[in-house]
């Protein structure tokens, strides 16, 4: 976890309070969790602004994308000139999207990252909020907990639809799935809005590594529990308590009186965390380690066997979360052009199998019909050409048949095998000799008109 940039940019040269007679005492903290094995959040607090970007993109590097997003954001945090609040979110929004994509035009790697973005400028009197994504801002008034910001993902839509409830969203599959970023391609529209602030408010702004698994009493609880910097990191360690697979970060202010004597509040020190504050890094550590009794740790990347289909994957437990596998990055496949040929060899192989059993057996049914006016046995299926063919032709003229057997003949005589069609065509001989005469020998081989001969 990082709780401050080692090199913060020089302070502003007020601390706080304007016209409105408010100031802001703040502290932010970020850390990679444990099963991440490095931190794409990026956070800041100061006197003027607080901060959360959420990076987005596997292989193609959300940290990078948060860290660039939080370095324009942070040049909002200077006292107020008299322009208007929302359009400052505004441009400090579109200037920290156009970043992003200049990065992209400079290494076609990182094409497909983004990072989501929740801030709010401060001016002595109001907060103004610009919001893209699922990370969110809180303020907790009197000891009412309100979520300010709406979520641009998937699962909200169907919230606001009255499709399911906020409870079924925290377990949906597709809980991850963001509608809304900053990725230097698509157009910008930001929620913007601005609200009153007065003395004891409390604000939290973070990732969804605390609030898709925090309720809004727990978030409650701890915020009016101490100091921002207290609130802060407990926070964290609860989020992590409470089975967050992500990445934290939590920026949390409290809203003074002017008049409120905290020599503190004037010595503080703009504060930069997550990928922003280290961007060299690439496995930062957690500030806290251990397990369960006090502090919740942070678990190393294991070096195993990566499952086919997905790089970068982590095995752990609790097991890797559902964003993981959305932003994961494909890993190619080996030998690719091998295994089609080996299917499509395989399943040529079934079909030459199917179509010769099935051509076998055809050629072991037998029937009885006609073929140029002669009596012929056949072997095939009757009616199907090409699978029908003469086996052997008799010197029985269908023309002499009676005309019962005559019909029987030109329709077909089905036969279970070769010698049940023999022996009905020797039925048919028979039918036409007289009580003295001979009968004949239909299908002899030796008859030198060519009976018996195989078609």
């Amino acid at each position: 976890m990082t709780s401050s940039d080692p090199t913060p940019p020089p302070p502003p040269a007020a601390s706080g309070a304007l016209e409105g007679g408010l100031r802001l005492r703040f502290h932010a903290v970020s850390d990679v969790g444990r099963v991440r094995k490095d931190n794409q959040d990026s956070g800041y607090a100061g006197p003027w602004l607080l901060a959360v970007c959420d990076g987005v993109g596997g292989a193609a590097r959300g940290d990078i994308a948060s860290s660039t997003a939080i370095n324009e954001l942070r040049h909002l945090d200077v006292p107020p000139d008299g322009a208007d609040l929302i359009t400052r979110v505004s441009d400090g929004l579109h200037e920290a999207h156009d970043s992003i994509g200049s990065q992209v035009d400079h290494d076609p790697a990182l094409n497909g990252t983004s990072t989501t973005a929740t801030l709010g400028l401060f001016d002595g009197a109001r907060l103004a909020i610009g919001h893209v994504g699922d990370s969110r801002a809180y303020l907790l008034r009197d000891g009412e907990i309100s979520q300010l910001t709406s979520d641009h993902t998937f699962v909200q839509s169907l919230i606001d639809e009255g499709r399911i409830t906020e409870a079924e969203a925290r377990v949906h599959p597709h809980r991850n799935l963001i509608l809304k970023a900053l990725d230097g391609l698509h157009d910008v529209e930001p929620d913007l809005f601005q609200l009153e602030l007065v003395a004891g408010d409390r604000l939290f702004v973070c990732s969804d590594g605390a609030c898709g698994v925090l309720e809004d009493d727990r978030i409650a609880a701890i915020l009016a529990d101490g100091s921002p910097e207290f609130a802060a990191i407990e926070m964290v360690r609860a989020s992590l308590d409470a089975g967050s697979s992500d990445n934290v970060t939590c920026v949390i202010a409290e809203v003074l009186a002017a008049t409120d004597e905290d020599p503190g509040v004037s010595a503080q020190q703009p504060q930069v965390v997550g990928a922003a504050a280290e961007p060299q890094r690439r496995l930062p550590r957690a500030l806290f380690r251990g397990h369960r009794s006090g502090d919740t740790g942070e678990l190393e990347p294991i070096d195993a066997e990566i499952p086919d289909g997905i790089d970068y994957a982590i095995r752990a437990d609790p097991p890797i979360d559902p964003e993981a596998y959305r932003y994961a990055p494909r890993a190619p496949r080996r030998f690719t052009w091998l295994r089609r040929l080996f299917t499509l060899a395989l399943l040529a192989g079934v079909a030459w199998g199917l179509l010769a059993g099935g051509y076998w057996w055809t050629q072991q049914q037998y029937y009885v019909g006609e073929t140029n006016g002669q009596v012929a046995i056949f072997r095939g299926v009757d009616g199907i050409p090409g699978l029908s063919s003469v086996y052997m032709t008799s010197d029985l003229a269908v023309e002499d048949l009676k005309e019962t057997a005559r019909m029987d003949v030109e329709d077909g005589i089905a036969a279970s095998d070769l010698d049940d069609a023999t022996e009905t065509v020797e039925r048919l001989a028979s039918t036409m000799v007289g009580e003295d005469e001979e009968t004949p020998t239909p299908l002899d081989p030796s008859s030198p008109t060519g009976s018996g001969a195989r078609g």
